[in-house]
């Protein structure tokens, strides 16, 4: 089996960007990277290509068939073609600038084999408002919220604050911020942003291997943000306490429901609150794409999760199981 996978930040994505790639970025891309190779490498007979942006030469992929890009237009020829060579093509790339639906498009293009979701649901949960709505339309709880148009300067009185500020198409906390009141004055943004009420709680996420017709659940994961305003993602761990992490589950499954089908991995992101019952639960965003919860969940059972996203893919139901043990990992991929 020929497998090609593609990660945007350490595959060439700014390739011709001068100074430094994004820390936050690079450190999450390349942890999600290196899962995902050694567990290609584990099938027996798998054979994994990857681009690399040639300013990595540092970034070691043993036993990888890597290919290192030096230029946009070579880094678009190299997805072409190894897209369209391989037996299957995962793509882990951002939504905002539209950079994962480009991405998908253009392997798609090549004919590829992708494992991942269409192009529908891409477009859709890439949009954090859009999202929002149509679960609220299907009955899930989602946070108040509105949106601000690019540039706005100043927020609106009449929201119920606190509240959170952020890209209405966006990815990996960039660009996120706690407001306290209209009174705030956030710089302004050059594209539109979500203004939601602050939901207090446990950040949760549920992460899904899509099959064509069924979606399996895999265990439910804490989220630790930072605590200055901004959200950054620094990690997460198992979410052990069986009811939090039963009714997160029973929410992205709603979640899941009231979207198109998807295929490969899905990522729902979630806030639990402190009524018992659930019903404090709301809905934060949906990821059409692999996350770096991915590091831990490989962690935390005997099994081969991208061996189980192939099969699942094609059709076969396969439910990976995990050790409620404590599993903590940071963004960099870090294991404690």
């Amino acid at each position: 089996m020929h497998f090609f996978l593609y990660e945007w930040i350490t595959g060439g994505g700014l390739v011709e960007q001068t100074g430094s790639l994004p820390a936050s970025l690079l450190a999450e891309g390349t942890a999600m990277l290196n899962a995902l190779t050694a567990d290609l490498l584990a099938i027996e007979g798998c054979r994994v290509s990857v681009l690399r942006d040639i300013r990595l030469s540092g970034l070691e992929l043993a036993g990888c068939d890597i290919v290192d890009v030096h230029s946009a237009s070579h880094h678009q020829e190299e997805i072409a073609r190894l897209a369209a060579a391989a037996d299957h093509t995962m793509m882990v790339a951002p939504e905002f600038d539209s950079v994962l639906l480009d991405s998908l498009a253009l392997a798609r293009q090549a004919g590829a084999n992708l494992l991942a979701p269409s192009e529908t649901f891409v477009a859709l949960t890439s949009d954090k408002h859009r999202t929002a709505c149509a679960c609220a339309a299907a009955g899930i709880p989602t946070p108040e919220a509105v949106v601000l148009p690019a540039d706005t300067e100043k927020l609106p009185a009449d929201f119920n604050y606190p509240a959170v500020l952020k890209p209405v198409v966006g990815a990996g906390s960039q660009h996120m911020l706690l407001v306290d009141s209209a009174q705030d004055e956030p710089p302004p943004y050059p594209w539109p942003r979500r203004l939601e009420r602050y939901c207090a709680g446990i950040a949760a996420s549920v992460s899904y291997l899509c099959g064509p017709d069924h979606q399996v659940p895999l265990a439910a994961c804490r989220q630790h943000l930072s605590g200055d305003g901004r959200f950054t993602y620094l990690g997460g761990s198992l979410l052990l306490e069986k009811d939090l992490a039963e009714r997160a589950t029973r929410l992205a499954g709603r979640v899941l429901e009231a979207l198109p089908g998807a295929l490969g991995y899905v990522g729902v992101d979630l806030v639990l609150g402190s009524a018992g019952d659930g019903s404090q639960d709301v809905l934060i965003e949906v990821n059409p794409r692999l996350t770096t919860s991915y590091v831990g969940l490989r962690a935390a059972t005997g099994e081969n999760l991208v061996a189980a996203m192939v099969a699942n893919a094609a059709g076969k139901a396969t439910y990976p199981t995990f050790r409620l043990e404590p599993v903590e990992f940071v963004a960099n991929g870090t294991l404690r």
